[in-house]
């Protein structure tokens, strides 16, 4: 099971595009679902589940707690996030499943300028 958390962007044409060329590129054999909704899927038996990708998950998972936002961010945003982070690690400590999870290289390059981007990259 290929599971696509990237999700439409809410209207970025750019992204709609990139999204596409993975759907085309995925062979037709597998079953695809598209969520960041990862935690019910580990915690159900099944087929393998590869994960594409923890950084748009992730990237999704702040923007649900404005992340983003230094003020959100002090305001319960970190504790968001941290509760959210330990749901999914639990379930994949749980899953009885196998589970492939892709993520980017973060935090090998440059330190990023922002506080929210440092945020990410940590």
């Amino acid at each position: 099971l290929y599971v696509a958390t990237g999700g439409s962007r809410n209207g970025d044409t750019e992204w709609a595009a990139r999204v596409s060329a993975h759907q085309e590129r995925r062979p037709g054999s597998w079953r695809t679902v598209e969520t960041c909704d990862l935690v019910p899927l580990l915690k159900d038996d099944g087929p393998p589940l590869l994960i594409d990708c923890l950084s748009l998950w992730l990237t999704d998972a702040m923007d649900a707690v404005g992340a983003w936002d230094d003020a959100e961010w002090a305001d319960g945003g970190e504790r968001a996030l941290r509760d959210r982070t330990r749901e999914l690690t639990d379930a994949v400590r749980g899953a009885r499943r196998t589970v492939v999870a892709v993520s980017n290289e973060v935090g090998s390059g440059i330190v990023p300028a922002t506080a929210s981007g440092r945020r990410y990259r940590d």
